[in-house]
Parts: structure tokens; C-alpha cells; sequence
């Protein structure tokens, strides 16, 4: 497309998303990677929180999270999801809308070990989305932990991660008296061919 170039510019959408996203880490004062992660329950009632991106891989987007949280059981059960990452100081957007699966192998690990040792071990001690008490019964929780799993904990069985693999991403960016720029990618299964359009403001 002609008039694609640019922060647009690219033959594929992964390389646009990390050069996107690099460009934020300068910019964005807290959390350039959070998304705005959208999931359905059972009766098909939406649902959305923000969570951290930790990859972008050559054909997903990597998140992680406990695996007995609303979120994974919406996610293992629908076995797709969406999420939205808005940078506010790029006045830019990308949507992202896929099919999930885990990443529950050696990554998984790789990950959680990279974590600060107050995170792994609260990673064992929250059950995610559960009632809880409160704040001292948490603390509680963390102090058993610790002295249970001590200064080198492994993974979780529970925790783990999730690989969105995307069949539609939009590039949004801000344009003047609100006539955006969005450029919309698509393709019909996982590993199929990209499609690029530009859609209206």
C-alpha cells in the first residue's frame, strides 16, 4: 500500500509490533508491555484486566500468569482471547485478537527463574482470584512459603505461560481532528498468509 510507511512500514507484523513496542520502553513511564488482556466466561460475559507482555515471539505474544485464576480458566476454556496495548505518549494502539495456548515447558522456567525472589515465592503463595481474608493472612501465606520452599524455589505446577497467536492485528496511530491512521492485518489460521487493508478512522 502506498501510503504505508513509515512507524507502519514492514512485510510483517511482529517486526512493526517489537519496533513499536521498543520505541514506548523510551517513552512510557511505567509498564510499556502492559496489555489490556479481554477474555469471555462460560455464559460468553466479557472480561478484561491488564497483564504484562514478556515476549513477542516470531508468531505469538507471551504472557504468564497462575493458572487457577479467572483468567486462565476464561482462557482454557474459550481457547482464544484479545488484548489492547495503548501507549499514551506515543498516542498509538495495538489490537490483537488469537487463539491461545500454554507455554508450560522449559520458557515457562526460564521465566520464573529470571523473577525476583519475593515474586516466585508470592507466585506460591497467592491463589489467584480466590477470597481472601486478608492482607496478613496473604503475608501469612508468604512466610510459610518461604520457609517451605526456601531461597531457590522452582515453578509452580499451577503458573505457567500463555501464547496468543494472533489471525488479526490493527496498528492504530492518532491522527489530526481525529482522522486516524489504522492499518488492519489478518490472515485465516495461525501460519497462514498475511492480509493488510487500511480501515477508516
Amino acid at each position: 500500500m502506498a501510503d504505508r510507511d513509515g512507524k507502519f512500514a514492514g512485510d510483517n507484523p511482529f517486526d512493526i509490533a517489537r519496533a513499536w513496542l521498543a520505541e514506548a520502553e523510551k517513552t512510557e513511564v511505567n509498564d510499556p508491555n502492559a496489555i489490556a488482556l479481554s477474555t469471555v466466561d462460560a455464559e460468553g460475559l466479557p472480561n478484561a484486566r491488564m497483564v504484562l507482555l514478556k515476549d513477542i515471539e516470531d508468531d505469538a505474544f507471551v504472557f504468564y500468569t497462575n493458572y487457577t485464576s479467572a483468567k486462565a480458566v476464561e482462557l482454557d476454556q474459550a481457547g482464544k482471547a484479545a488484548f489492547v496495548m495503548h501507549w499514551k505518549s506515543l498516542r498509538r494502539q495495538v489490537r490483537v485478537r488469537g487463539l491461545i495456548e500454554k507455554e508450560d515447558g522449559p520458557k515457562a522456567d526460564a521465566y520464573y527463574a529470571s523473577r525476583s525472589l519475593k515474586s516466585r515465592l508470592g507466585a506460591w503463595a497467592s491463589d489467584q482470584s480466590a477470597p481472601l481474608d486478608s492482607r496478613a493472612s496473604l503475608l501469612a501465606e508468604v512466610a510459610k512459603v518461604t520457609a517451605r520452599e526456601g531461597t531457590n524455589p522452582s515453578r509452580p505446577p499451577f503458573w505457567g505461560g500463555y501464547r496468543i497467536t494472533p489471525v488479526e492485528i490493527e496498528f492504530w496511530a492518532d491522527g489530526a481532528f481525529r482522522l486516524h491512521d489504522r492499518f488492519r492485518w489478518w490472515r485465516e489460521k495461525p501460519g497462514a498468509v498475511w492480509q493488510m487493508t487500511r480501515l477508516n478512522p
